[in-house]
């Protein structure tokens, strides 16, 4: 007896399969609009990173707000000044939902299978810019 194929599902509407892509982008576009009205560079917005308040040392994150900030204002230097390593991040990221984006749009799967090498690649890099910026050779990373 021949065995039958199963039943092909049609594939969801678009705006259903755009539905996370684009809650995702609300959600970033409104976080963004909120740091680029409200400057962390004025005390007393933000909490402190805690880190630095109890060790004094700067975290990969310290300055990420500032750097947001000045992004969005279009300020790509003084975003890389105050966190080289949150500008690539957010570059990374956006590049990542582009690829989610036009998967989603063209009904294909999304595939992101990062190797172990790479996380410990990206651990490493981050470890590597937060010993740096702390050392005095490194106060050119420091926000």
């Amino acid at each position: 007896m021949p065995s039958q194929a199963p039943p092909r599902v049609p594939p969801a509407p678009v705006w259903r399969r755009l539905a996370v892509p684009a809650g995702l982008f609300t959600a970033v576009a409104g976080a963004f609009a909120y740091v680029a009205a409200v400057d962390p560079n004025e005390p007393g917005h933000y909490p402190v990173c805690p880190l630095y308040r109890l060790t004094g040392l700067y975290c990969p994150g310290c300055g990420g707000l500032r750097g947001a900030h000045a992004l969005a204002h279009g300020d790509l230097l003084t975003a890389l000044h105050d966190n080289a390593a949150g500008v690539a991040a957010g570059a990374g990221l956006a590049v990542l939902w582009t690829v989610r984006a036009v998967c989603a749009l063209r009904g294909r799967p999304v595939r992101l299978d990062p190797r172990p090498a790479h996380l410990w690649l990206i651990g490493v890099l981050l470890l590597l810019f937060t010993v740096a910026r702390n050392l005095p050779f490194g106060g050119w990373l420091r926000p």
